[in-house]
């Protein structure tokens, strides 16, 4: 697996990820989505120079200029709810991709710590061929990821596979390189320290979903 790790260096993506952090200011439910989509518009743009362009002539008022353009599709996937905000962000830079929504939840049937990885709603376009983006902000134990991955891959063959994440855990890195496609490209933010007995990211931000849109029951 091919491994972005984009915070290494100092920019104003770690101001926003600083601030999804804070426990003071992540109370402000728009201000977390809002930072959230910035967070997918900075890493669609570092994304983006990894896709292949073809060159164009176009007209302007004043003559014609000879530059590039993207010459792939690209198709944007995100994982519910949680990576709704992130998608607008990336959506806000691939104004042209077509978009699908599946989603995956931990369901805990003994209501214990033990949970099964629930996959129950899938709507998709066709990503044969294509650059398939796949959204989701947290990446815990990975097992989402990888249930959703095999949800979408039946009988069609991306041309590239992309995961973008905001926060992600050695132990979640470890489980996608186990269980996905070598020629995968993973996306991260931020690399935390760990999981908890619970398999929750240490230090982490808390539940994004939560976080981003009130309380589930």
């Amino acid at each position: 697996m091919h491994i972005h790790y984009i915070s290494e260096s100092n920019s104003i993506l770690n101001h926003f990820l600083t601030q999804i952090r804070d426990i003071n200011i992540q109370k402000d439910r728009m201000r977390f989505r809002k930072n959230i989509e910035r967070i997918g518009e900075i890493m669609a743009y570092e994304l983006s120079k990894t896709l292949e362009y073809k060159a164009i002539d176009v007209q302007t008022p004043l003559g014609i200029k000879n530059t590039t353009t993207i010459a792939d599709n690209v198709v944007l996937c995100s994982i519910l709810r949680a990576g709704l905000a992130m998608h607008t962000g990336f959506m806000n830079f691939f104004d042209d991709a077509e978009n699908g929504f599946v989603s995956a939840y931990r369901h805990h049937p003994n209501h214990d710590d033990y949970f099964e990885i629930l996959v129950e709603y899938q709507a998709a376009p066709s990503f044969e061929g294509k650059n398939l983006i796949l959204i989701d902000p947290m990446l815990a134990t990975g097992q989402s990821v990888v249930a959703v991955f095999n949800k979408l891959i039946i009988e069609q063959t991306p041309k590239e596979i992309h995961i973008a994440v905001v926060i992600a855990t050695p132990e979640g890195i470890a489980f996608l390189e186990e269980n996905l496609p070598k020629n995968c490209h993973l996306w991260v933010a931020a690399l935390d320290e760990k999981l908890n007995e619970k398999n929750y990211i240490i230090p982490g931000l808390g539940d994004a979903g939560d976080l981003a849109y009130g309380n589930k029951l």
